[in-house]
């Protein structure tokens, strides 16, 4: 509804005499400039259209459409009657005419004629589609503002007051034609000779008769906007076009370059992929063998192979595979964004096969460096136990030395009855010695059976010696009851005994092999791999020192016996014999003797055990100071990896700005590389000291590694992503300007930046558009751009749009139908649609201009139009053209273009 948006200011401009007189002169020029196309003109204008002729004659001009046959009769009727077809006309266009009726056309009334030329200069000359008036006065100005913004002392604000000093006007010819005007001579204070210079410069060069005054233009007040907007339409229709021969030799030219440059990414892409597949296939069936000489050396020198590979040979193929996967990502948007077939690699060589070979690469690599450390330390409790199994095996070996002999002997048989007590309680000290003996037997066993489970290297041994030891156990056992019983049938005869010799053995006999056990803890070895560990030890060390001062009593009372007899025996003057004590072999002497060792291998393992706490102390340091990186370092990750999202989201600033951020956060990143060096530095200390365990801290060497390649692989995949942008900017044939001006255009509805609109912000928008908002319908806006601003853009643009196309476009960004423009869908059309495609169509039409209109092109006309490689390119490729009537060297310049966007070899 045309008039009706009008309703205020513009109404109110026609009872100015100044702005009517304007007007006129204006709007006669403007339907002059399309009449005399037609041969014909107009003097006045409210005379001149009133029997309608030179009106549908004028819409025919316009519109390149014919009106229905006009009335040539005098008559007022006949006279309303092509005023009425002409309005109907106008009508169909989508336009609604408001208090606009043939009959005040033909009664001449200026008022309703000037404001019907109005109406079909907006309709045909500034929007050509049917949206509302604002909206197109919105984006005319924008498209002015855009071209004279770098010009000093020119601020298009308005179609009035901004276009009195005559700058704007020579502002959008210096753009457009530099040739025709010397900008720099220009003086704001002279504005009469810079508006007859713009007027008399459009007039001969632009083919744009002066449809203002300069004189009247500067004198008024407030010159009127309806003249100014349609003098100004002219300069954007005189501008909206381009050089057709060049503009076609440019797009052959980037079509063809895009080809090579494919063919060499496709090259590219397949040596990668071929040298990286070989690489995983050579290094997978190395990490898949779980061979080893079951030795602690073996395994070391394995591990070792495999730090070298981690460190060294891993790393470069990481990068390597980034780059492939840049490479094809970058490949395939080359392809899309110039219309061409997807990129197929070879079979065997997809994103998706490298993918599942470095899925299957890194597998095996984890299982091969748990097998590894398992391996270790499973070899470390096999040579524990060994050396356990041999200095147990020892000991008992030497206890049972001339036992069997002993056992064997058949002195009691010669023995009195007092030597025959001696030796019956000798045997029962034996038997209780024997049977303390018999938890070391079991203890050799187990061990024998653990490192027979565990696969210890040399089992062959361990099992002889403990078969050796159980078969003499086995046959002490059965010497022993032999005895005992012999020994019980000559009881029978021998009677008596000295209570305090078998006494003394019984007592002695526990105290010594006591003695001998705890000899054995004092110097039995352990291995702890955590402090509470050698807590537990060194708790039952204290536990064991505790029990020493009732040991001594115990050892005092026994000794106490022997001196007991030896004052009975000086009392009595009882012969020596007497003193001997037939019962045991274990003397007081040997008891004091063990008793000062015991005694002296306390402190001995009291520094054993205080050495030990120092290494776990030593593992704990390094587990707390790993733990004290690492908890600044994950999370630093984690903020910086949200830095990175926060830039590739918010895309601020050029698209090289936004590059040159993310190269920065990758120098930034890479500095900080030595504090993941110093973690793998503790991370291998760790592993050599055998620490495999750290409750400081939740991460990781592992998922500091993982999370430190995943921001590697964010930034890189990230500014792949920006340089597929610039690509497609590129690619269009955008420049750096126009991606500022795609992004201006929709923030210009967007006052505060934020990507939404308050309801304040979106009725500020509205009243400045000249709509009457009801303050109590607000809409709220959020990051949209409704059709009709939608269609301000586009003019702002330079889009010459009808209804239909119009409509196709919004069906193009507003699929859902949800009658609103979102940012993406904007900057994704225009991207598309209003810069230079690139199909095989357009390619066909550019060659055929370059030939001249003919269906062939022959090579002397290529190299002409091209460049020597882009030309010899095209030769080379292009099939001759069969036909009659062409010259020999003609070539098919259609089904070239053609093959360039199908499968083809070229």
């Amino acid at each position: 509804d045309y008039m009706t948006q009008e309703d205020g200011w513009e109404r109110e401009g026609l009872l100015d005499p100044a702005w009517e007189r304007q007007q006129r002169k204006t709007f006669t020029a403007w339907c002059n400039s399309h009449l005399r196309k037609a041969g014909t003109q107009i003097e006045e204008i409210d005379e001149d259209f009133r029997n309608g002729l030179k009106l549908m004659l004028l819409l025919e001009v316009i519109s390149g459409e014919h009106l229905p046959r006009p009335d040539r009769g005098k008559m007022r009727l006949h006279k309303i009657a092509n005023v009425n077809k002409a309005l109907n006309f106008i009508a169909s266009k989508g336009v609604r005419l408001v208090s606009i009726g043939a009959e005040e056309i033909v009664d001449g009334n200026t008022k309703m004629t000037l404001g019907m030329i109005w109406t079909i200069i907006l309709r045909f000359a500034i929007q050509d589609i049917s949206v509302e008036e604002s909206s197109a006065k919105e984006g005319l100005l924008l498209w002015c503002q855009r071209k004279t913004a770098p010009y000093k002392n020119v601020n298009v604000q308005n179609f009035h007051m901004s276009w009195k000093d005559g700058l704007a006007f020579c502002a959008l010819i210096h753009r457009h034609r530099p040739d025709l005007i010397d900008y720099n001579k220009l003086r704001k204070d002279d504005p009469l000779t810079n508006l007859q210079t713009a007027f008399e410069v459009a007039e001969k060069h632009l083919d744009i008769p002066q449809m203002l005054d300069a004189q009247e233009l500067q004198d008024m007040a407030k010159p009127d906007e309806r003249a100014v907007m349609t003098y100004v339409s002219c300069f954007y229709h005189a501008f909206s076009g381009a050089q057709k021969a060049e503009t076609a030799a440019n797009r052959i030219l980037k079509v063809l370059g895009v080809n090579q440059e494919n063919e060499r990414l496709m090259d590219e892409y397949e040596r990668l992929a071929s040298d990286l597949l070989e690489w995983i296939a050579r290094m997978k069936p190395w990490l898949d063998d779980r061979t080893t000489d079951n030795t602690m050396e073996g395994v070391q020198r394995k591990l070792d192979d495999f730090r070298d590979y981690r460190a060294k040979q891993k790393p470069p193929k990481i990068d390597e595979k980034g780059h492939l996967e840049a490479a094809y990502n970058t490949l395939q948007t080359k392809l899309r964004l110039s219309n061409r077939p997807a990129f197929m690699p070879s079979e065997g060589k997809l994103v998706s096969d490298i993918t599942s070979a470095w899925k299957g690469l890194e597998g095996a690599e984890k299982g091969y460096e748990e097998w590894l450390l398992a391996e270790m330390r499973r070899l470390e409790r096999l040579d524990h136990l060994a050396k356990k199994f041999y200095y147990k095996a020892g000991i008992h070996e030497k206890w049972t030395v001339g036992q069997e002999e002993n056992l064997a002997s058949e002195e009691y048989k010669r023995a009195s009855l007092q030597e025959l007590k001696a030796l019956m309680k000798k045997h029962e000290a034996f038997e209780s010695d024997l049977a303390a003996h018999q938890d070391r037997v079991e203890q050799i066993a187990a061990i024998a059976q653990e490192l027979n489970d565990l696969d210890y290297h040399d089992t062959e041994t361990i099992n002889d010696r403990c078969r050796d030891i159980c078969d003499e156990w086995d046959r002490l056992g059965s010497a022993t009851q032999k005895r005992r019983t012999a020994l019980e049938n000559m009881e029978q005869i021998l009677e008596s005994i000295e209570q305090q010799h078998l006494e003394f053995a019984k007592r002695a006999a526990p105290f010594n092999n006591w003695m001998d056990c705890a000899k054995e803890d004092l110097e039995d070895m352990f291995i702890v791999h955590s402090m509470l560990e050698i807590r537990k030890l060194i708790s039952a060390h204290g536990v064991f020192k505790d029990t020493l001062p009732d040991a001594q009593k115990e050892k005092e009372s026994i000794i106490a016996l022997v001196q007991n007899i030896k004052k009975i025996q000086r009392q009595y003057d009882l012969p020596d014999e007497s003193c001997e004590n037939a019962y045991t072999t274990v003397t007081p002497e040997e008891i004091e003797s063990k008793w000062n060792v015991v005694r002296n291998m306390v402190p001995a393992r009291d520094a054993s055990l205080q050495a030990e706490l120092g290494k776990q102390q030593n593992h704990e340091l390094l587990r707390t100071e790993f733990a004290q990186i690492a908890n600044q370092f994950g999370p630093w990750m984690v903020e910086f990896t949200k830095e990175i999202n926060r830039i590739a989201m918010s895309m601020v600033g050029s698209l090289e700005d936004v590059k040159n951020s993310l190269m920065d956060y990758q120098q930034r990143m890479m500095a900080n590389k030595p504090q993941l060096d110093t973690l793998e530095k503790k991370h291998q200390q760790m592993q050599e000291a055998l620490v495999f365990d750290n409750p400081h801290s939740a991460y990781s060497m592992e998922s500091l590694h993982a999370s430190w390649e995943h921001i590697k692989a964010l930034l890189s995949l990230t500014i792949n992503e920006v340089e597929n942008q610039i690509l497609m900017r590129d690619a269009k044939g955008l420049t750096q300007e126009q991606m500022n001006e795609f992004r201006a255009s929709f923030n210009h509805f967007d006052r505060d930046n934020s990507g939404l609109l308050s309801a304040d912000e979106f009725n500020g928008c509205l009243t400045s558009l000249g709509y009457d908002v009801d303050k109590s319908k607000e809409k709220k806006r959020k990051g949209c751009l409704e059709p009709d601003d939608f269609a301000a853009v586009l003019i702002s643009m330079g889009y010459r749009l009808g209804e239909a196309e119009f409509q196709r476009i919004m069906a193009l960004v507003d699929p859902s139908g949800t009658n609103t423009v979102t940012f993406q869908s904007f900057i994704e059309f225009m991207t598309r649609e209003s810069t230079d495609s690139d199909t095989a169509e357009q390619v066909v039409e550019s060659f055929r201009i370059l030939a001249g209109d003919k269906p062939y092109i022959t090579a002397d006309e290529l190299r002409r139009e091209l460049p020597p490689d882009q030309a010899d390119y095209c030769i080379s490729r292009m099939s001759r053209y069969s036909s009659s009537d062409a010259p020999p060297d003609a070539l098919d310049y259609a089904s070239f273009s053609t093959a360039l966007y199908g499968e083809s070899d070229l």
